[in-house]
């Protein structure tokens, strides 16, 4: 056996054998072993790793659910079992249609057997009749092949049912009715020259007394009041019956109105926010009404001013901040006793930019337009037209008009005003025997810009005014904020210079305002987010906040020399008190609903603890102040409290004091 092995086999075959000799004593141990084997429902082939774009995070995410379904073969057939009742039904039909086929292959059958009985009959007659008889079958057995039989449409498997319906017309039917003639009558009359002439003398007649009823009008006005006597201009003098009732018919909608809103006005007199108590030094905003009229819907408010005799009363001008869409314009006077509609109401060609109330004289209104027009509204004439408006001739703005502002009647005791407007010019306006007489008072102009004109001319750059704000006791001085974002401090009687320059904001000065209580200090806002305090001798700001958002408006508290409130664009109210905090708001508050909607402008009232807020659909929100947005001095026992203008320059002073002092070490 070893010899045979060793000869014959290769060292291949003997490596072989060995693995062979190894496997026949290691398969007993490996049978022996158990191996579990789990069965599931998952397919392994599957994918675990299929990733889908989700719309919702704009990001790839795996997907959690993977298909584990394995279709090896599948096949659409139309496969009936006999015993179920689709196919019993099936078979029975087979069968009455196969029964007529049947009877129809028998009867040809029957035939041919009686036809073979005659001719075998006919044969065992004579022969001599062969031939005729054979002519005679000749004859007939030439008879047409018999008709093939037309195949039978079978049914549907499937339980088809073809159906046709006619649909029903209803009979026409005609309907007429008979109405009873309008009554008739004829009218003739003769027209002469003179009866003609008759008539234009009635017609001019009382054209005359219209006017002399006119005429005597404003002279009742010029002895009240001598500077605001003017000329009317409408010829018709409307007699209307409703006006008997007008005053009555006001008193009854404002009591309606007062049932109506009977929660927010119990609000607004003597709700206090509780919860106020137990936050720290945060307070919150309740709204109260909104007002809002259907015609200015679409018009944003571009201005708001408080009435300074009747404290309920305000006004609101109404325009459009999109240079775009610039269209109508429209001047609203509401009031607080009656939220639902609007006690004056005048409309303008162009719109509205900025408006304000006489201080001595509260029933005269200056409007700005954006066709750079200024005009006065006297609301004692119940006229739609303004009373006096600039002209092209009388030196109206080229650019709109950003602001408005009554100053003091001049020595004459014409009444003055002031304006400012993106073409560079502060105007002076001032009201001489019913006319609006003009007076530049400062060219604006960008300092270090020259531009290059014809014949190598250096020609300056125009500045664009866009807000302004006169002292309150120092009478010729006055700021200006700018759409380059700077702040120049003027003086009325210096119109080539300006008194200082403030390099305030890098984007467009919104508003500017002193501040009520202390003589050195003033406010300012821009669309760079920024809202800045101001000492006019120092060149650098006090206090900056950032408010994440362009700032529209920014107002000072009339109670407090420390607070104040500003509106940004992302629709959000922010109140600052900087005795309280002076790093950021006491409240920001959310007023306007959709995303879309901006926030343009916010007032103090002068007395109530109110504020209103004006956005660009054409609302104006007001919202009452909780506690801790007005915080006065606590009382302290067996002292009293002090109050006065002193009282809040003195708190603003201390505030002021710890800011410059790390400016003022290294001068020391």
């Amino acid at each position: 056996m070893t010899s045979n092995f060793d000869s014959n086999q290769g060292p291949d075959q003997a490596l072989r054998a060995g693995s062979y000799l190894w496997l026949c004593f290691s398969i007993p141990k490996e049978l022996k072993e158990e191996v579990t084997r789990i069965l599931t429902a998952n397919n392994p082939h599957a994918p675990q790793n299929i990733v889908r774009y989700s719309f919702k995070e704009r990001a790839y995410k795996p997907i959690s659910y993977v298909d584990q379904l394995a279709i090896h073969f599948s096949l659409d057939g139309n496969l009936l079992l006999r015993d179920s009742d689709e196919g019993r039904r099936q078979g029975a039909k087979i069968e009455m249609i196969n029964i007529p086929v049947l009877l129809s292959e028998l009867a040809p059958v029957e035939s041919t057997v009686i036809e073979v009985e005659e001719t075998e009959v006919k044969e065992e007659g004579s022969k001599e009749d062969i031939p005729a008889v054979s002519a005679e079958e000749a004859g007939e057995g030439e008879e047409p092949p018999p008709h093939s039989r037309k195949e039978q449409k079978l049914t549907n498997q499937f339980n088809f049912c073809e159906r046709a319906s006619q649909t029903f017309n209803n009979p026409v039917r005609e309907r007429a009715c008979q109405m009873e003639p309008p009554p008739r009558a004829t009218f003739s009359a003769t027209a002469n020259q003179w009866e003609i002439y008759d008539a234009y003398v009635e017609e001019l007649q009382k054209l005359e007394k219209s006017k002399e009823k006119e005429k005597q009008k404003p002279l009742v006005a010029k002895k009240e009041d001598k500077p605001r006597g003017r000329k009317l201009t409408s010829l018709e003098s409307q007699s209307d019956d409703v006006t008997k009732v007008t005053k009555a018919a006001k008193i009854v909608e404002r009591m309606v109105n007062q049932n109506t809103f009977d929660d927010l006005a119990q609000d607004f007199k003597y709700f206090e926010d509780p919860a106020d108590e137990y936050r720290d030094q945060e307070g919150t905003l309740l709204p109260l009404w909104k007002f809002q009229y259907d015609k200015a819907k679409r018009l944003a408010v571009t201005a708001i001013c408080w009435n300074p005799k009747y404290k309920d009363l305000f006004a609101v001008g109404h325009g459009s901040y999109d240079f775009m869409k610039q269209s109508r314009g429209m001047l609203l006077l509401y009031t607080m006793k009656n939220p639902s509609f609007p006690e004056y109401i005048f409309n303008s060609e162009s719109g509205i930019m900025c408006l304000d109330i006489h201080n001595d004289h509260p029933y005269l209104l200056v409007v700005g337009f954006y066709d750079g027009n200024v005009a006065i509204y006297n609301l004692k004439k119940l006229h739609s037209q303004p009373g006096y408006k600039s002209s092209a001739k009388s030196g109206k703005h080229t650019d709109p008009v950003w602001q408005v502002k009554w100053q003091k009647d001049d020595l004459d005791n014409n009444l003055n005003f002031f304006s400012i407007s993106s073409d560079g010019r502060i105007v002076s306006w001032t009201l001489v025997k019913n006319e609006l007489v003009h007076s530049d008072v400062i060219k604006l102009s960008v300092e270090g810009t020259t531009m290059e004109g014809p014949e190598g001319l250096q020609l300056q750059t125009i500045g664009c005014g866009t807000s302004f704000d006169f002292h309150k006791k120092i009478d010729y001085l006055f700021l200006v904020g700018t759409e380059e974002g700077k702040i120049y401090k003027c003086s009325k009687s210096y119109s080539s210079q300006f008194l200082d320059t403030f390099d305030a904001h890098h984007m467009a000065v919104d508003a500017v305002s002193w501040n009520p209580y202390h003589m050195k200090i003033f406010i300012s806002c821009s669309s760079d987010w920024t809202v800045k305090i101001w000492d006019h001798t120092i060149k650098t700001p006090m206090f900056i906040f950032d408010l994440n958002s362009a700032v529209g408006d920014v107002a000072w508290a009339p109670y407090s020399s420390t607070i104040f409130a500003a509106v940004t664009t992302d629709g959000k109210a922010h109140v600052f008190d900087l005795s309280i905090n002076k790093y950021e708001a006491i409240c920001s508050q959310p007023v306007v609903a959709k995303k879309k909607n901006k926030i343009t402008h916010v007032q103090f009232n002068p007395i109530y603890p109110i504020i209103i807020i004006g956005d660009d659909r054409g609302h104006v929100t007001c919202l009452k102040l909780s506690p801790n947005l007005r915080k006065m001095p606590k009382e302290k026992k067996g002292q009293e409290i002090q109050k006065g203008p002193e009282v809040e320059i003195t708190k603003l002073d201390k505030l002021l004091n710890l800011v410059r002092e790390p400016a003022n070490k290294p001068e020391k």
